[in-house]
């Protein structure tokens, strides 16, 4: 049977989920969960997705994931191999980990956004084990399960690196000190109204999450480039106005940051200004480390790896450059999200 094949477009959000093979557990110690972690963000980082939410449970993990380079397969390729060859190794086992390749679809809209993003939250009580228990205990297992993003969106830790939360949050109703309780009881609400429209599309509809018109959209653009498709796996076309341009980037940078352009540009001086910078370029401009190298002085796409990796330690300690960071990355969503209006 022919691989079914794949949508991929600049800019498209999915829900991914990958499965063990034959049901079979895919973490069997805290260390595996560690390990898939830290090759998450390293895949996040190398391959400039987006990530906006997950959940690991024993033997499957969701994902919501944004693709400015429309390169999903790629990443969960890495992703996947990367993290087999360590649970082999470990385990000593051999052969496939994976039930075959993940499945992804396309997400429309705020709405289902939000909506997929609860739905994912809430899989840890929605298992056979806890659907029966009674509601304050389903809240209570919810508020300390340690392997999804739920936790760092309502506060309780921080974000693992690579996390974006501000897009989800800032969908929420009243201040932005706020937003996080308003999630909260969004999510929450899901323990007693579980949206079936949206578990209807996630396991029912072939070709995405969302109105009728959006999957008769995708099924439309899947049969048009199917038909001159080379490869059989994949498909990909282009959709205009998901980037934010490099000027873009520098702007909201040396506003969070208080620094001016020419200040970037030199090694040395205004260290936490200039990574952010990169990774931001590298996120939301959609352009190579190479090309980062260039455009900042920086000598090789290699210098810019190692200086987004410090970064990436340095927020790990520093909320303050975090926040400056967040606040970057506030001002392009808002800039998006104004180009995709207009």
């Amino acid at each position: 049977m022919a691989r079914k094949r794949r949508i991929q477009f600049v800019g498209a959000i999915y829900h991914v989920t990958m499965r063990g093979v034959e049901r079979r557990a895919i973490f069997r110690h805290d260390a595996d969960r560690e390990r898939f972690m830290a090759q998450l963000a390293e895949s996040i980082e190398r391959f400039g997705v987006r990530l906006y939410g997950f959940c690991l449970m024993p033997n499957h993990v969701h994902l919501l994931v944004e693709t400015p380079r429309a390169n999903l397969s790629a990443f969960m390729h890495r992703l996947q191999t990367a993290y087999t060859v360590y649970f082999n190794r470990r385990h000593r086992r051999v052969g496939h980990l994976m039930q075959g390749r993940f499945a992804a679809k396309p997400v429309h809209g705020d709405a289902y956004l939000l909506q997929v993003s609860r739905y994912i939250h809430l899989n840890p009580v929605f298992t056979m084990a806890w659907i029966s228990q009674p509601l304050p205990a389903r809240r209570a297992a919810l508020r300390v399960y340690p392997w999804s993003s739920y936790l760092s969106f309502i506060g309780l830790v921080k974000p693992l690196v690579g996390l974006e939360r501000e897009p989800l949050l800032a969908m929420m109703p009243g201040a932005p000190p706020r937003r996080q309780s308003a999630y909260q009881r969004f999510v929450e609400e899901g323990l007693t109204k579980p949206d079936e429209t949206v578990a209807d599309l996630l396991h029912g509809s072939a070709w995405g999450i969302g109105d009728e018109a959006f999957q008769e959209k995708m099924k439309h653009a899947y049969l048009h480039i199917a038909a001159s498709a080379r490869r059989p796996e994949d498909i990909s076309f282009r959709r205009a106005g998901t980037w934010n341009t490099a000027d873009e980037v520098l702007e909201a940078v040396t506003h969070a940051f208080g620094v001016s352009r020419a200040d970037m540009l030199v090694k040395g001086r205004h260290q936490a200004a200039r990574p952010v910078a990169m990774r931001l370029l590298i996120q939301h401009a959609g352009i190579t480390q190479r090309e980062v190298a260039d455009l900042l002085h920086a000598g090789t796409g290699s210098a810019v790896c190692r200086a987004i990796s410090r970064l990436m330690i340095r927020i790990e300690k520093d909320p303050s450059l975090a926040s400056r960071m967040h606040s970057a990355v506030a001002r392009l969503t808002r800039r998006d999200g104004a180009h995709k209006k207009s």
